[in-house]
């Protein structure tokens, strides 16, 4: 197997679960790392992501590290914007160098941004690179999983996605996130202001659509409050009864005016249960449910990794996870 040389963007929370899995790998060696943020410039990357030293120091110098270090790969987990990451991957670009990122917004970004689709597209294929985004969702649960299943089907008319996590035992800016402690009131303006919101649902709903070689009318979404009926404490917030635990954020598709894509996510502190789940009706029926949820964090930074030697093997240009063969662990051993 390649030995691939990568460098990580982005050493937040996220990027730090992609770094602790990636050391473990004797396929995968970090030769950089990049942050803007000036708390983290010169530390060495191993210190931060909590694995020990590594010998790389981050660096806020994006061209000088990546002309300098020549990477294979560059692990891109900064932002969920695809607007703020395009002159990220146009400099990965220019380097030539391959790009698989956590961001939402690139996870299937033709139907929203269609001509920064082409764009990235067009300059990933001119440079010889592959530019991919996944995680866990968008990337797998809400959109890879469910055409994966409808593999075994001859027919399909609706499929229904279903998430549903305790963000109690979440890190502090996912609660944040999710409005967890806030007033109804400060909840709304949040929301309005695209502050609340889990993003990549639209996302989701249009690689299943297009994925399936279905025609969507409209894709709506909508976003409300999960009320606390009694207090709740986390570790970084303390809700009481009456404010917001969390989201519900529920996006549809509809087809010839019938609604096909459904897909639900709830996150809230406090929730009873955990669970991932996928309905489809056609022939056959079929249902799946994974109990007690799948880990975000730790699923996220999986699939960003293990996605690597496909994104190196498959044709330069703009991909999503429904353009690759399917993605799986590799043994070490």
């Amino acid at each position: 197997m390649k030995k691939v040389k990568a460098v990580q963007m982005g050493c937040g929370p996220i990027g730090c679960s992609v770094v602790k899995y990636a050391v473990q790998r004797t396929d995968i060696k970090f030769v950089g790392a990049i942050d803007v943020d000036k708390n983290l410039v010169g530390r060495d990357l191993g210190e931060v992501a909590g694995v020990g030293k590594l010998g790389v120091r981050i660096s806020d110098q994006v061209d000088a590290i990546l002309s300098r270090t020549k990477p294979h790969v560059v692990f891109l987990t900064t932002t969920s914007s695809l607007e703020a990451l395009y002159p990220q991957v146009e400099k990965c670009a220019r380097a030539k160098v391959n790009v698989v990122s956590t961001c939402e917004e690139l996870s299937y970004p033709y139907k929203k941004a269609p001509k920064l689709s082409a764009k990235i597209d067009k300059m990933a294929k001119a440079n010889k690179i592959t530019v991919l985004s996944t995680g866990v969702n968008p990337g797998f649960l809400m959109d890879a999983w469910p055409l994966f299943m409808t593999g075994v089907c001859q027919q399909v008319k609706r499929i229904k996605s279903v998430r549903v996590q305790n963000a109690s035992p979440r890190r502090g800016p996912f609660q944040k996130k999710i409005g967890a402690g806030c007033t109804l009131e400060e909840f709304r303006r949040l929301k309005e202001s695209g502050k609340i919101k889990h993003v990549g649902l639209p996302e989701s709903a249009a690689m299943i659509a297009d994925g399936l070689g279905w025609k969507i009318d409209k894709i709506v979404e909508t976003i409300e409050p999960i009320i606390a009926t009694t207090e709740i404490r986390t570790e970084f917030v303390t809700v009481k009864p009456g404010q917001a635990a969390g989201v519900r954020q529920v996006a549809k598709g509809t087809c010839a005016g019938e609604e096909v894509i459904t897909l639900e996510f709830e996150a809230s502190v406090g929730a009873p249960e955990s669970y991932d789940g996928v309905t489809i009706t056609g022939v056959p029926n079929m249902e799946a449910i994974i109990k007690g949820g799948t880990h975000g964090d730790i699923a996220t930074a999986a699939i960003v990794v293990n996605s690597v030697h496909r994104v190196i093997e498959a044709s330069p240009g703009l991909l999503t996870m429904k353009d690759l063969p399917v993605v799986s662990f590799r043994s070490q051993h």
